[in-house]
């Protein structure tokens, strides 16, 4: 049997999507994948020695802070279900010396890991992706070790604006059916529904910041759309069509003159009873 034969359904749909859109992961436009891993790793204070488990690793933007901070006789494992990303992390970490990484493929849901295996455990903008959200909490939650820390970061409301809305009309213009009503993070954007999340009786600290992602042109938000779960939408469509999408879009972040688009972010973690 096939490695994305053993996946769930929603995990080979994210699979699929964020894997084509491993080819853009390296641009500049879509720096705030690194950024927000590493303020999400800056917030667990790491020691040396640590052992990490990042779930949804996507390309490392969270597995290769964390790796840095745990040093030689720590540990990094990150598992995601997109091999096109993992390699991507593999390659950043080679680049790094980073002998203390690992990045398996697979589900996060579903790792089969022991519980209490990790110093801390990860998940960065990838629980939303879960079938069942607090199910997939309550897993990374059984992984943490007693002391040990589970950090779990997420959109807050607005993501991309006003570049999204623009997005979503411009495909509408040409394909009405692929317009998404719906985000999979939609539904955890404020700090009460992120800290309702964490499994009982973890204690959550949770922090909503407010943050905008700066582009150099407004022809740049174009990276993002090919470097997110936008996607998966883009691929749907025929190539008449795509060519359309794009020469509508940015037509109107040119006219609109649009070089900041929104990024709020909730970051929320809580510590194992000793």
């Amino acid at each position: 049997m096939r490695d994305d034969q053993l996946l769930g359904e929603q995990a080979r749909r994210a699979a699929r999507a964020y894997g084509a859109a491993a080819d853009h992961y390296g641009l500049a436009s879509l720096g705030f994948w690194d950024r927000f891993g590493a303020a999400t790793v800056a917030r667990l204070a790491l020691a040396p020695g640590d052992s990490v488990l990042d779930l949804c690793c996507g390309a490392g933007s969270s597995a290769i802070p964390a790796a840095r901070a745990v040093g030689p006789a720590g540990r990094v494992l990150g598992i995601d279900a997109a091999e096109p990303l993992l390699e991507l992390a593999r390659a950043r970490a080679a680049r790094e010396g980073l002998a203390n990484t690992e990045f398996r493929h697979g589900d996060a849901t579903c790792t089969g890991l022991p519980g209490g295996c990790a110093d801390a455990v990860v998940c960065v903008f990838g629980v939303f992706f879960a079938p069942d959200m607090p199910a997939f909490a309550a897993e990374m939650w059984r992984l943490v070790r007693p002391g040990g820390a589970l950090a779990i970061t997420t959109w807050g409301p607005g993501l991309f604006e006003p570049a999204n809305t623009l997005f979503w009309d411009s495909v509408g213009e040409v394909e009405q059916s692929l317009v998404r009503a719906f985000n999979p993070w939609d539904e955890i954007t404020t700090p009460a529904a992120l800290a309702e999340l964490f499994p009982r009786p973890a204690v959550p600290a949770v922090v909503a910041t407010v943050g905008q992602h700066h582009l150099d042109r407004p022809e740049s938000f174009w990276d993002i759309v090919l470097g997110s779960g936008y996607r998966a939408t883009i691929d749907a469509l025929s190539q008449d069509q795509l060519h359309q999408v794009k020469r509508r879009l940015l037509g109107q972040l040119r006219s609109h003159s649009i070089t900041t688009v929104r990024t709020d972010v909730i970051f929320g973690a809580a510590r194992q009873p000793e």
